[in-house]
């Protein structure tokens, strides 16, 4: 059930991942599915949060592909 629920909001983190324009964007995507992601399996669902905004902030400047300001 677990492996279910991680497989879920990834395919939808991963569909929606274009439709993000800038930082702010995806920070906030990427802080709703860091904390929907730990909360999934167990895990603080506030250092989720910060991991997941952050990754999202900071995707472009690490030359993350697809991951670009328009």
């Amino acid at each position: 059930m677990r492996l279910l629920k991680i497989t879920a909001v990834l395919a939808i983190a991963v569909s929606l991942s274009g439709c993000l324009q800038n930082d702010t964007q995806r920070g906030v995507a990427g802080a709703v599915g860091g904390a929907a992601i730990a909360g999934a399996t167990g895990g603080s669902m506030a250092t989720g949060a910060v991991i997941g905004g952050a990754a999202g902030v900071f995707c472009r400047d690490l030359n993350v592909p697809g991951c670009r300001n328009n």
